[in-house]
């Protein structure tokens, strides 16, 4: 039983959410006797969030059901420099205008996961308020004065680097300077006390405390999540065909989206060893529904997969996006039928007309590769409308053509529509 007074301590435990606290005992203490605000940075390397961010997003949605406010800190900013963290080499340098474009992107998510009206609404910022305004000299006398070198390099994102024998920026460098300083810059701002984040910014957090404490004697926290793996060992978010992009509007381009059923397809698919884990982390299903999940054994256990990528998807896309998902679903895989839904992909009649399979395979994503795709002929998973593929040298034809559109699979679960133009 939790030994914790405050509700926010108690969620973020009992959900599977805490792996390192600077003070587990004064943040309880904090959060029971009052309004906490805590803070979460995104810095905005692309034009959407993926899978791999749900966590942090979650974790503000937690804050705030337990009677705190949540401030959402888009890095503007700090996106100018690259967070070294988790990196084995530097980012690319993106322009004011690309930081400009992504920013607007990853915005339209969070309002589907946190309130921002009510009594404990949640704010948005830009660190670029006030990063940007920063005087070097200034900066370096009154805040790189409380950095030392020493500490610096066994920071694990520099330690890394350097053991490695691999470059870093002197810019990068400054990375943790930056973001310590935009912990202080909140809490003067807005009282924040607390910074939550992913375990790989551990020494981030922990520097934005220390200085927070050393200059405005601020009673200050850090909360870390921990390395969200599946399973088998491989990274949250990530798929045979990339990350599973939390924004699905098609305007900021089809390799940083998702569509609705494309998001509930990656939920139905977990491993059945992290659907308890996975529905506790990343919907709001009671722990005691979880726990009844948990214990489906057999096929049964594909009652919990739905239960988790219907709430998930709901949360992000809403109630009818999420039945049309799984109503695609079951024609798709229980019917056998070609189901509207799907990811779409159109072709000129020209291009389709001396495509091979392997070709439309890797034209709709299924493949990313020839050599895949002639593995997966092989398998014998590459299938056109339900028929199975036998010959590395079939040619589409008209007659694949079925109101309009060209069904395409791989295996049981991934399916494709190529549309003619």
């Amino acid at each position: 039983m939790s030994t914790y007074q405050s509700e926010l301590m108690k969620r973020l435990t009992e959900r599977g959410y805490l792996y390192q606290c600077t003070d587990e005992t004064g943040l309880d203490k904090a959060a029971a006797d009052g309004v906490v605000t805590g803070y979460i940075g995104f810095d905005c390397t692309a034009p959407s969030l993926h899978v791999g961010s749900l966590v942090q997003i979650m974790m503000l949605r937690h804050l705030q059901k337990s009677g705190g406010r949540p401030i959402v800190l888009l890095g503007g900013g700090t996106t100018k420099i690259g967070d070294p963290s988790d990196k084995d080499k530097s980012r690319p340098i993106l322009t004011p205008d690309v930081i400009e474009r992504n920013k607007n992107g990853i915005k339209q998510v969070f309002s589907k996961f946190i309130d921002f009206e009510g009594p404990n609404a949640a704010i948005m910022v830009d660190n670029a308020d006030w990063l940007d305004k920063l005087g070097y000299i200034e900066f370096l006398r009154d805040i790189g004065k409380h950095f030392t070198i020493n500490r610096m390099v066994t920071l694990e994102s520099v330690k890394r680097r350097l053991d490695r024998e691999q470059p870093m920026t002197f810019l990068e460098f400054n990375y943790t300077l930056l973001q310590s300083y935009d912990f202080l810059e909140l809490y003067r701002r807005y009282g924040c006390t607390l910074q939550l984040g992913g375990s790989d910014q551990w020494g981030n957090i922990v520097g934005g405390a220390d200085l927070t404490r050393r200059l405005d004697g601020g009673e200050v926290y850090g909360f870390t999540t921990p390395l969200i793996t599946t399973a088998s060992g491989g990274k949250m978010g990530k798929t045979a065909e990339g990350a599973m992009w939390l924004n699905s509007d098609a305007r900021l381009g089809e390799q940083f989206t998702k569509s609705p059923y494309d998001y509930w397809q990656f939920w139905r698919n977990t491993e059945d060893a992290d659907v308890g884990k996975f529905l506790r982390l990343f919907t709001d299903v009671s722990l005691q529904e979880i726990s009844e999940l948990e214990g489906l054994e057999g096929a049964d256990i594909n009652q919990a997969k739905i239960r988790l990528a219907n709430e998930a998807t709901s949360l992000l896309h809403g109630a009818e996006a999420t039945r049309k998902a799984e109503e695609t679903a079951k024609t798709t895989f229980e019917q056998g039928g070609t189901a509207i839904g799907l990811p779409t992909f159109e072709i000129s009649a020209i291009d389709y007309s001396d495509m091979l399979a392997i070709e439309a395979a890797i034209f709709s994503g299924l493949a990313s590769s020839k050599g895949e795709a002639r593995r997966h002929i092989k398998g014998g998973a590459l299938k056109i409308n339900d028929t199975k593929i036998t010959d590395e040298t079939h040619q589409m034809s008209q007659a694949d053509i079925v109101d309009g559109v060209i069904k395409i699979s791989v295996g049981k679960k991934r399916h494709a529509l190529i549309r003619l133009k």
